[in-house]
């Protein structure tokens, strides 16, 4: 190309601004105009000073591993060489993030437990350790509320505006933290409130065979602590469902509901369909709950006592032997692992009263436990039995005569006693347990037709009318004076000469008696709580009520 032609191509400058190129006068250009562009430094600056502020010199590392193998609620994960037992893991699966919980620390693999369905994790998939442990949401938010094992509604409800959360699993308060149980629970059951006391603080079992009213005795303790709600002595519920089927769970929470026990009451419902983890670590979760409570009386709050039921045990026994089986850990006797007893030591050693330094909240475990055909003897059984304060033992024979509850006096204790019971219940009930009990090995003794002596029989005729006295209706939980007042007739042999299928009735009216003309006395019982100095005065009201009583 030659020199003269690239030159006439090239645009010529403008005199009046050096510089600036005039485009018009070039030949076959296109109309082009550079405009001058305006760069404001306080803009850059502002930026800058955001950046800076912003910048951190700490680098986010989350350690990363691979599933290797997964199914039934377990997976087999490689390359967290890091990672610490009972850590959080997140899966990120096809149907997004599963969280788990690293169980078997191995050479090569950590074996984990899956809180959340296994369906869309495959061999593969990424995992990463988050540095923390299991947490469940806590606070008032959750009254009223069913949710499952790791704290997340399941009533259809609108979602949870907890603040707060706690750690599942964490080590009981040591003895300098707690004092000697001394305040009643109240159960509303005349038979367990009058023989079998149970504390605030205290590790009681209910323990029989299925279908002989375990789960009808801790719903009564549950809804006798209606009265005390809105107290400086109101007692916070939870129900923890493990291993039972959801119409089971439904069918409670309208009881509860019916009874207006709701309002104080957390369910946590891990169900038959659920997967083995959430069935293992329900209990656990249930009891970071009640422990949000128990400690917030260390900030002068209420409610600071709390009830737990944990229905039941076996269950989550049989979960965790499942757990550890899957997990390749070596069996034991009837196939547990050996740390089967740590599994329930270490969740019912968190039931305590606490000391008054702490605020003196409690937290009261109520263990169920299942036995088959009235084997006490059974492994789990005893395990809970030696880690407990007593037991309730109900008894299937009991059930089926129409006792109800169904508690046989003979093995259930309470190893509290006295401690947990008003002076008034203490002063009459004192030798009833052993009364029962040599009654019912007399009447044993009197189904072979054996001729008594008149001793033996005015016991025989008593017994009777205190076994019948103590059967109770379901749901219908008794005021701790109105025992009082029931058990002392009796045991003061009001109800001898009375029919036994009208000792009912008769108990009916008499309370009704003690709210109309005999309010006065009644009142300074409410008052003394003891019937000491006033006995006579009971005797004179209780010999009015029975001479005018119609029958």
């Amino acid at each position: 190309m030659r020199n003269g032609s690239a030159r006439s191509r090239r645009p010529q400058e403008t005199g009046s601004n050096p510089g600036a190129y005039d485009f018009h006068n070039c030949a076959g250009s296109r109309r082009l105009a550079r405009l001058p562009v305006k760069i404001k430094s306080d803009e850059i600056t502002s930026v800058i000073k955001q950046e800076i502020e912003q910048f951190a010199t700490e680098l986010s590392i989350s350690e990363v591993g691979q599933v290797v193998e997964v199914g039934d609620g377990i997976a087999r994960v490689y390359g967290l060489s890091n990672v610490m037992a009972g850590e959080l893991l997140e899966f990120q699966g096809q149907h997004g993030t599963v969280m788990g919980q690293a169980m078997n620390l191995e050479s090569d693999t950590v074996g984990v437990v899956l809180y959340g369905s296994s369906v869309g994790i495959r061999e593969g998939d990424t995992v990463r350790s988050t540095g923390r442990l299991l947490e469940v949401p806590v606070g008032e938010a959750l009254l009223g509320r069913v949710v499952n094992a790791l704290g997340q509604p399941i009533d259809g409800g609108p979602a949870l505006a907890a603040t707060e959360t706690r750690k599942v699993d964490i080590v009981a308060p040591g003895i300098a933290a707690r004092q000697p149980v001394t305040e009643p629970m109240q159960f509303g059951i005349k038979a367990v409130d009058s023989m079998i006391p149970v504390g605030r603080g205290q590790r009681e079992l209910v323990i029989g065979d299925r279908k002989t009213g375990k789960t009808a005795v801790c719903l009564d303790a549950i809804i006798s602590q209606k009265e005390f709600w809105g107290t400086e002595d109101a007692v916070v519920c939870i129900y923890v469902a493990v291993g039972q089927k959801e119409s089971t769970v439904a069918s409670v929470v309208d009881s509860l509901r019916e009874a207006g026990a709701m309002d104080y009451t957390i369910v946590v419902s891990s169900g038959a369909s659920d997967p083995a983890p959430m069935q293992y670590v329900a209990p656990y979760s249930g009891t970071a709950m009640a422990e949000h409570f128990m400690w917030q009386g260390k900030e002068g709050k209420t409610p600071k006592h709390v009830l737990c039921v944990y229905d039941d045990l076996s269950k989550q026994a049989v979960a965790y032997r499942e757990l550890s089986l899957l997990l390749r850990r070596p069996p034991g006797r009837e196939a547990y692992p050996g740390d089967v007893f740590y599994l329930h030591s270490r969740l019912l050693e968190r039931a305590t009263k606490l000391s008054d330094e702490n605020g003196g909240g409690s937290i009261t475990s109520l263990p169920i436990i299942e036995t088959q055909e009235g084997d006490v003897s059974a492994y789990i059984p005893t395990n809970v039995i030696s880690i407990t304060d007593g037991q309730i033992y109900l008894q299937p024979e009991l059930f089926a005569a129409g006792i109800r509850p169904a508690i046989n006096v003979g093995i259930s204790v309470s190893r509290v006693g006295g401690n947990a019971q008003i002076k008034a219940m203490k002063e009459i009930a004192g030798s009833l347990r052993l009364d029962l009990a040599a009654f019912r090995e007399l009447e044993a003794f009197a189904q072979l037709g054996t001729e008594l002596d008149p001793s033996s029989q005015r016991q025989l005729t008593r017994g009777q009318r205190m076994a019948e006295l103590l059967k109770q209706g379901q749901f219908v939980p008794m005021n701790v004076i109105d025992q009082c007042l029931s058990i002392f007739a009796g045991t003061r042999g009001f109800l001898d000469d009375v029919d036994l299928e009208k000792v009912a009735a008769f108990e009916t009216d008499l309370l009704e008696y003690f709210r109309g003309k005999g309010s006065a006395v009644r009142e300074k019982l409410v008052a003394a709580k003891s019937f000491k100095g006033m006995e006579d005065e009971f005797k004179a009201a209780c010999a009015d009520f029975k001479a005018n009583w119609a029958g």
